[in-house]
This record gives C-alpha cells, sequence and structure tokens, in this order.
C-alpha cells in the first residue's frame, strides 16, 4: 500500500494512517454538530456545548451565533470576553484569547496553513495568542503564529501576518501599525452580549 505521494507504507503506519482517519471523520462530524449548535439562539446551549466540546471558557465569556471551529479542544477563552457572530476559530495549534476581548463578526483566526513551498504541500502550524483587551475589527484576518499584545486593536479588514506590540493600532493588507492607543492601563468590562445573538 501507498500513501498520496506514492510512498509505501508498512504495516504499522498503514494502521496509524487508518486509527487518523477514523479519529479525523469523528472530529468532523462533531465539527458538523457544532455548527447546526451555533445557530441556536441562546447563548447557554450553545456554551454547553463548546464547553464540552474541550473549548476552555468561562460563563462570563460569549460567542455570538454562527461560529466555526477546528479542533475546539486547543481553544482557551479569558473573562469577559465577546467574540461576534460568524467568527472562525482555528484549533489545530493551540490559540489562546484573553480576558476583556472584543472580537467583531466575521472574524477569521487561523492557526494552521499549507506550506507552499514543501514537497507534500504539507501543514505549518503556529499558535495564535491574543492578549488582555484587544479590539478586532469585523471581517479581520488573523495568520498562524501572531501575537497580537495587550490592549492592541485590529481594524476591520485588516490581514494580520506578524505580531503586534501592546497598545498600537494596526490595519491593511498586509495589516502596518498606524497609530498608538491612547488608553494604557485599560479596566473596563465589555457589558452584556446581546441576547439571541
Amino acid at each position: 500500500m501507498k500513501d498520496r505521494n506514492g510512498k509505501s507504507l508498512g504495516v504499522t503506519e498503514i494502521i496509524k494512517k487508518i486509527i487518523n482517519r477514523l479519529t479525523t471523520i469523528c472530529l468532523e462530524f462533531w465539527l458538523m454538530i457544532l455548527r447546526f449548535v451555533g445557530f441556536i439562539p441562546l447563548h447557554f446551549v450553545r456554551k454547553f456545548f463548546y464547553l464540552i466540546s474541550g473549548i476552555n471558557m468561562p460563563w462570563s465569556s460569549t460567542i455570538h451565533i454562527g461560529a466555526c471551529f477546528f479542533n475546539p479542544s486547543n481553544i482557551t477563552i479569558g473573562h469577559d470576553t465577546i467574540i461576534g457572530d460568524h467568527c472562525f476559530m482555528d484549533g489545530r495549534a493551540p490559540l489562546k484569547i484573553g480576558s476583556h476581548v472584543g472580537i467583531a463578526s466575521q472574524v477569521l483566526i487561523y492557526n494552521d496553513e499549507h506550506n507552499i513551498n514543501s514537497d507534500d504541500y504539507g501543514n505549518s502550524f503556529g499558535p495564535v495568542e491574543i492578549g488582555d483587551y484587544v479590539f478586532i475589527g469585523p471581517r479581520a484576518i488573523i495568520l498562524p503564529g501572531v501575537k497580537i499584545g495587550q490592549g492592541a486593536v485590529v481594524a476591520a479588514g485588516a490581514i494580520v501576518t506578524k505580531d503586534i506590540p501592546d497598545f498600537e493600532i494596526w490595519g491593511g493588507v498586509p495589516a502596518k501599525k498606524i497609530s498608538d492607543r491612547q488608553i494604557k492601563n485599560p479596566d473596563y468590562r465589555l457589558g452584556r452580549a446581546m441576547l439571541f445573538q
């Protein structure tokens, strides 16, 4: 038996591939269930399913309607964080989102991408870390291996390809520094999430 690249496989490798394939199919099925659950207009129901899926998040944080995931068990969310509707959160490598973070609608956070320069078009993983008091505007895209510092702001539609220092405002494609955030010691709370969202 050979793999997709024509390399011959031994019995042990074949067994590992079969187990890996079955595990992947089970995860894909559960992700489909979570996609349906993501449209239930009650926060506590969605949160229950997210928690049993392995997302590490407190009851004080909210993920709005329509969220999608890859491998939710690698996702950690801090206190008083609100994640907007139709966001995508990739957990194929660790994704850590801090406390008091506001993530607007349709934000995409990736921590895995294909290595276009590898012979087998393999994966290239990079954890993503988002600090406390960060705001990420609508339709921004965060790419693998990025760290967004405390209090930073990502403008709407930005594509973040590298680390953002604390309290800086970045925007554009690819994202670059626009200015500094004036507040340096944030101590606010985001308030309650919208009901039925």
